[in-house]
């Protein structure tokens, strides 16, 4: 079988691919996750004695493999021989792409949980290079700066690091240049086995000038945490570029006190990670780094775009296009940055589009422009996604308005429920009020009580002195939890007063946003606030700061919200009857939107390969309706555990995206 696949070059993506098939096949059948682990590096380390096997055969080198930090044993013949097969069938990619793949069989394996705390999510070798060249754009100097990778991981941007370096230099001693690149390629790795991965693809990538200069590749992956190696000051670094870990994590003491500047609330490793590499690069370096999107707005990483805007503000930005198919088992949203360490604040930076082509083929870049950062630096970074974007933003940031203008205050809800469940009930009951779960808010923007979903119950039993659980007054309920491929981002009903009246209040899950009035009497009706975030425009401009699934009470505070004249006309068209596609229009021409941006998403169009063409909407003229009572409440059966409010079809309302418009309308 290796011959064959020897034979027949072309077959190498898809046998590599069965193989890393096979061998998570092995590792999901182990229970015990401390077995698995040694089997997943057992194996993975086989998988690369092969592959560096048949690498030094193809170069004519004698040497061995370096010692691995584990045994290598494997249970059986079968396993080994699917180890050695993976090997011979990545030594016929390129060497940037194969240790890609080597690295990937090793996550790929790995108990989820352990994954998810080592951050062992590697990056495919043709966003590597993007960031490589981003960092070259930005001034960095191949032939002379110092690079340090702090979660080197499988080593991706220190073999591709390694192989610019190389390519500097022009006929030159080939020992001096193996020493000169030892010399400025320094690694940081928390997982052994990962550091022993990294050291051997960096030595397999420059294996020709090792050759060619009798020696071996010295040893530049340190093993430790990178949070807690001192800090050297003296020898700062050019470029500190990388892929670093991401996720909530509890500091210990000293280290929460030594990045209290970046932090508030809870921390995430990649921004603790980035303020790390604000101190390891010197003044006038760059830092080049993958990560999720989220720390552009939310309230937890206001500390650190102001520690960035400040210390190191950004020159570049590539927002990635797709989420799936990029990093494997990832669906936060990613992007490249470039930074500069400076003491002067830059108040713009280059925007692009990136939409990858798979994991050998360059990446496809739209250019974007420049956008300014805000003048407070706690504030959310609006940045666009598509250059069709630019007079729309500049609109919206110069729009001053946010909901407190209008008297309203955002809060989660109250309730975590799996700190409740002995309260939960089927039935309603003394002292039960309904329990709103996210569920509730439709996808078409409707209030439907509901709880059908698992382990959902529609009823709380509140405890005395637990009235801080129960909301007694009409609020705007917003859903916590979106993603970008839905149709919208921001999904809001309103709370009707008469489903409060009819139970005396509610108990409202943590998975929604309360927008509440924060006196008696708002200046602007809460029916009003839900028809503009349930338009296009909102949904728009949400997307503009939202780098994360969450939909935040900081980030829907941030909002710009039209005028106080402009919102008290949105209020009279409600009740005149007017339909959704007036409604969109007006808000659109306040937020100076063309049909064409309400209708067509770059990233959509971007990712399908679909070419933005004009387009023309005529919207119909529709009669005003007489305006009616509000909606009646009705109810289901207790074992549908299913209340909906329904409004009568000539009950003045907004028709919602998706929607025919004899079907549905808003309730207010």
């Amino acid at each position: 079988m290796e011959l064959e696949f020897r034979d027949l070059p072309s077959a190498q993506s898809d046998a590599f691919a069965v193989c890393k098939d096979k061998a998570k096949e092995v590792a999901e059948n182990l229970s015990d996750p401390a077995v698995r682990l040694h089997r997943s590096q057992a194996f993975c380390g086989c998988v690369l004695k092969s592959y560096w096997q048949e690498i030094s055969r193809q170069h004519r080198c004698s040497w061995e493999i370096r010692t691995p930090p584990i045994s290598l044993d494997l249970p059986d013949e079968a396993t080994f021989s699917l180890a050695r097969t993976a090997g011979i069938a990545a030594a016929v990619f390129p060497v940037l792409h194969a240790g890609y793949l080597i690295s990937s069989i090793y996550t790929a394996m790995l108990p989820e949980k352990i994954r998810s705390e080592l951050g062992a999510y590697y990056t495919p070798p043709a966003l590597a290079e993007r960031l490589m060249d981003m960092v070259t754009e930005a001034g960095f100097d191949w032939e002379r700066g110092r690079i340090l990778d702090p979660a080197c991981g499988g080593g991706a941007f220190l073999a591709h690091a390694a192989l610019r370096m190389l390519k500097s230099f022009n006929k030159v001693d080939p020992a001096f240049v193996l020493r000169n690149i030892t010399t400025r390629l320094n690694g940081f790795e928390i997982d052994p086995f990962a550091a022993w991965l990294s050291q051997v693809l960096l030595e397999a990538a420059l294996i020709d000038i090792c050759c060619a200069a009798d020696k071996r590749f010295s040893d530049v992956v340190q093993t430790g945490n990178a949070l807690t190696i001192p800090i050297d000051d003296r020898r700062p670094f050019d470029l500190v570029v990388g892929n670093p870990p991401y996720g909530k994590i509890t500091l210990p003491a000293p280290q929460r006190h030594l990045y209290k500047r970046s932090l508030y609330g809870h921390a995430n490793l990649y921004g603790v990670f980035t303020d790390l590499a604000i101190r390891w690069v010197r003044p006038g370096g760059i830092i080049g780094y993958v990560t999720p999107t989220s720390f552009l707005g939310g309230q937890y990483f206001k500390a650190l775009r102001s520690l960035l805007q400040s210390e190191a503000p950004p020159l570049k930005m590539d927002f990635i296009a797709e989420r799936k198919g990029v990093f494997e088992d990832v669906l936060q949203e990613t992007m490249l940055s470039v930074y500069r360490r400076a003491d002067k604040k830059r108040r713009a930076v280059t925007v692009e589009f990136l939409r990858p082509n798979g994991n050998e083929k360059p990446v496809s870049i739209q250019k974007v422009g420049r956008f300014a950062l805000p003048a407070n630096d706690e504030d959310p970074w609006f940045l666009p996604r598509d250059s069709e974007d630019v007079a729309l933003l500049k609109r919206f940031v110069m729009l001053p308005h946010r909901l407190s203008d209008y008297g309203y205050s955002v809060n989660t809800g109250q309730l975590v429920w799996n700190r409740h469940k002995i309260q939960l009930r089927s039935e309603m009951g003394k002292e039960c009020y309904p329990l709103i779960w996210a569920e509730s808010v439709t996808p078409e923007g409707e209030f439907n009580f509901s709880a059908a979903r698992r382990n959902h119950k529609p009823y709380l039993h509140v405890y005395p002195k637990q009235d801080y659980l129960i909301t007694r007054q009409s609020c705007v309920l917003v859903q916590r939890t979106t993603s970008k491929e839905q149709k919208r981002r921001l999904i809001a009903a309103l709370l009707p007063e008469e489903f409060i009246q009819q139970y005396g209040g509610v108990v409202v899950e943590n998975h929604i946003n309360m927008i509440r009035p924060s006196n008696e009497k708002p200046s602007i009706s809460p029916d009003v606030i839900t028809a503009i975030l349930n338009t296009n425009a909102l949904d728009l401009a949400f997307r503009y700061i939202s780098g994360s699934v969450a939909v935040s009470a900081f980030e829907l505070n941030t909002l710009p919200l039209p005028s106080p004249e402009q919102m008290e006309m949105t209020g009279r068209m409600l009740k005149g009857g007017a339909g959704r596609e007036a409604l969109e229009k007006a808000v659109a021409q306040i937020y100076g939107i063309g049909p064409c941006s309400l209708s067509w998403s770059p990233r959509t169009a971007l990712s399908n390969g679909h070419e933005k063409k004009p387009c023309r909407i005529l919207l119909p003229k529709r009669a005003s309706t007489p305006e009616m009572s509000p909606s009646s409440l009705t109810s289901r059966t207790a074992a549908d555990r299913v209340h909906t409010l329904k409004s009568p079809q000539n009950w003045p309302g907004v028709l919602l995206p998706g929607l025919s418009r004899s079907r549905t309308r808003l309730s207010f």
